[in-house]
């Protein structure tokens, strides 16, 4: 039978390539025309994008029904100030993964959205002159619209001020409280703003500043009502030592064994925190558009998450504080959660609140997604911090996509289209039994394939260089073009 593109190949390169992919698709179509801007060089110029295509089966989009649910979540992001790039390389990491997770036929539920509820949003709306709601719906769309430039493949788009989702808080709030786990309570002490926590003195820098935001904390009483962590301290403490996967990479593991909260005055046996409103966001998600804002639809819906995939500065959010409140209302935890490093900036973490970020919107203008999302995937190891430098941003992409990957693209499409009018005449299947390269193709996919199941996410991008390596070799060493112009001799 006839055959556009062989099929495990297409698939190798579509985990690079941001494109709405789905295994229920009837044709998947690849784009092989990279846009970079003119500042890139290229081997030769770049014609209009060209597509190939593959037939997906009947079996196949039958068998994807009865998939496997993966759900996969990135942090609601905060809505004081527009996205950046610190927010996207969350996004595009998880897109990768939600993207992999798909080729193998899972049915994915991607999830991402904004947390729109706090005191800094407040401020930041009173600086712009709008009301909170107002600045909340112009940052919301702001972060729609750079996963929609950067490709982002997310099946669910949540905002905490969404009806459905304030229902559900309501609904998981009471049942906690029907537990007996939430109590009024004052507490005085040195708060951080932009982590929304009180922080331990000896914790702080000089001048009381927080760590992270280079800020002074602030001092503060509140009449409130609290969470009782520490009476899940003993759960929490099974659940590390019993699934000792939950926390990733493993060294993170060290960052949430501490104390377990900020002690209540007048009762040291109990710890306090509220962070309800943005995690609930995860499970409000799943409900339908349509449906009726319920907490036991939403959870049968997808949950537990199969994966939080988190920057490490919220680990203990999701690691400790989101598990103890999802024992307390007798739901089941998240089968994992991830939380990668920072990139930096001149070695320092890219923050809204540091006034050092990176803008992703120019990237993405400058160079577009699929310069974007490779360099940050293959030049960041997942788990680590990771800095940023143009130069390196450059000489990587041209030497990467444009002159490995991107030249056999072009190399082996051109040669189709101008010899067999983007048409393989025989199954390519059979035609590459016995051959060296499509063994060793065999190989480097099942070794990304690996990588991408352990969330290593820049040795999956070098196996796929690989076999971009191989396939230029490959051309090189047996020049087919030769064999069309022998042919043409012939006659």
């Amino acid at each position: 039978m006839a055959a556009r593109i062989n099929y495990s190949v297409q698939n190798t390169l579509c985990l690079l390539n941001p494109l709405n992919y789905s295994v229920n698709a009837k044709t998947t179509h690849f784009k092989t025309g990279l846009n970079f801007s003119k500042n890139l060089i290229f081997p030769r110029k770049l014609k209009r994008p060209t597509f190939c295509t593959c037939a997906v089966s009947n079996n196949d989009r039958q068998s994807s029904e009865a998939a496997e649910t993966f759900v996969l979540t990135t942090p609601l992001y905060y809505v004081n100030a527009p996205p950046h790039m610190g927010s996207a390389y969350t996004t595009i990491a998880a897109d990768a993964i939600a993207r992999f997770q798909r080729l193998l036929g899972k049915k994915v539920i991607f999830v991402t959205g904004t947390d729109e509820h706090g005191e800094k949003i407040a401020a930041a709306a009173a600086v712009a002159g709008s009301t909170p709601s107002q600045h909340c719906d112009v940052i919301s769309q702001a972060y729609k619209t750079l996963w929609k430039d950067l490709e982002i493949s997310h099946d669910k788009f949540i905002r905490t001020t969404d009806p459905k989702h304030e229902g559900i808080v309501k609904e998981f709030y009471s049942r906690v409280l029907d537990k007996g786990d939430i109590y009024r309570a004052d507490y005085e002490g040195l708060y951080c703003v932009n982590c929304e926590e009180y922080k331990d003195e000896k914790e702080l820098l000089d001048n009381n500043c927080c760590p992270m935001h280079l800020k002074p904390c602030i001092e503060r009483k509140e009449d409130n009502y609290f969470f009782a962590l520490s009476k899940y301290q003993k759960q929490l403490e099974e659940n590390l030592t019993q699934n000792p996967n939950f926390v990733q990479p493993p060294f993170r593991l060290n960052e949430v064994q501490m104390d377990w909260g900020i002690p209540v005055p007048n009762d040291n046996k109990q710890t306090i925190y509220v962070w309800f409103d943005a995690l609930l966001g995860y499970i409000s998600a799943l409900s339908a558009e349509k449906e009726q804002p319920d907490l036991q639809t939403a959870v049968s819906s997808g949950w537990p998450a199969s994966l939080h995939l988190i920057g490490k500065d919220i680990l203990r959010f999701h690691a400790v504080y989101w598990p103890a409140m999802l024992m307390s209302a007798g739901l089941d935890l998240p089968k994992k959660v991830f939380g990668h490093g920072f990139l930096t900036k001149d070695g320092m973490k890219m923050g809204k609140s540091l006034g050092n970020t990176l803008e992703p919107n120019e990237l993405v203008h400058n160079f577009g997604s699929d310069a974007v999302r490779y360099f940050f995937l293959r030049e960041v190891e997942f788990g680590s911090d990771g800095d940023y430098s143009e130069e390196r941003f450059i000489n990587i992409v041209n030497a990467h996509l444009a002159n490995t990957i991107g030249n056999l693209l072009n190399r082996t499409l051109g040669l189709l289209k101008k010899n067999c009018q983007s048409t393989l005449v025989v199954d390519s299947a059979v035609a590459a039994e016995g051959n060296a390269l499509k063994d060793a193709v065999e190989k480097l996919v099942e070794k990304a394939r690996i990588h991408y199941e352990n969330l290593s996410l820049s040795s999956a991008c070098e196996a796929v260089l690989e076999i971009g390596n191989a396939g230029n070799a490959y051309m090189d060493e047996n020049a087919p073009w030769t064999q069309f112009q022998a042919r043409r001799c012939c006659f």
